[in-house]
């Protein structure tokens, strides 16, 4: 494997996790939560998010087949649940959603904000186009970069300051909603496309 083959397998799993577009929505999530909790919540993520990867790299398309499902029908699956979060974190009281708890670790930071549709699509493309080896590096290298973005999202926080974050913060649900929107919309036009 050459630094081409691996750059080639890299960048595009890079920008299609797109961890700093990520990231705001993190802090918008976990603004009010203590240095503990947040470390937590990115470890937890992180985990869900790569064990989804790697069972999607070595079993994603016999399961896909097996179930009948296609990464549009993920997409757009995906896409509700985030439209569903970001208009409660919208309406609902600042307090209440600022307080989340442990609860986004998982869903909807792990998956599918860090390893979406699109994280899980190109991880198959990659590797019917590259391979195992330069695939998993492309992951680990890509997942080191989450994690240590992730952890590290404070020193954001402290250059916005308290009254930014909480502004960013209802930024960061329109963000997610339009993200949200987004991943219905490529989704459905994909399988009408295909049933044409």
């Amino acid at each position: 494997m050459n630094l081409e083959t691996f750059l080639l397998s890299f960048i595009p799993l890079f920008v299609a996790i797109d961890i700093i577009g990520t990231a705001p929505i993190f802090l918008g999530y976990t603004h009010s939560i203590s240095d503990n909790a947040k470390k937590k919540l990115v470890f937890e993520a992180v985990l869900a998010a790569f064990a989804v990867a790697l069972i999607f790299l070595f079993g994603g398309k016999l399961i896909l087949n097996f179930l009948g499902i296609t990464i549009d029908d993920f997409r757009i699956a995906g896409g509700i649940i985030l439209l569903i979060l970001s208009i409660n974190d919208i309406i609902a009281s600042s307090e209440k959603v600022r307080n989340p708890g442990t609860d986004i670790g998982v869903v909807p930071l792990g998956v599918p904000l860090i390893m979406g549709p699109a994280a899980l699509t190109t991880i198959l493309i990659l590797l019917d186009n590259f391979g195992y080896i330069p695939t998993i590096l492309s992951m680990v290298l890509n997942f080191i970069i989450v994690l240590l973005v992730l952890l590290n999202a404070k020193l954001i926080l402290k250059v916005i300051g308290n009254g930014g974050s909480k502004a960013f913060a209802k930024v960061a649900s329109l963000f997610l909603a339009a993200i949200a929107v987004m991943m219905i919309r490529v989704g459905v036009l994909n399988l009408l496309a295909m049933n044409k």
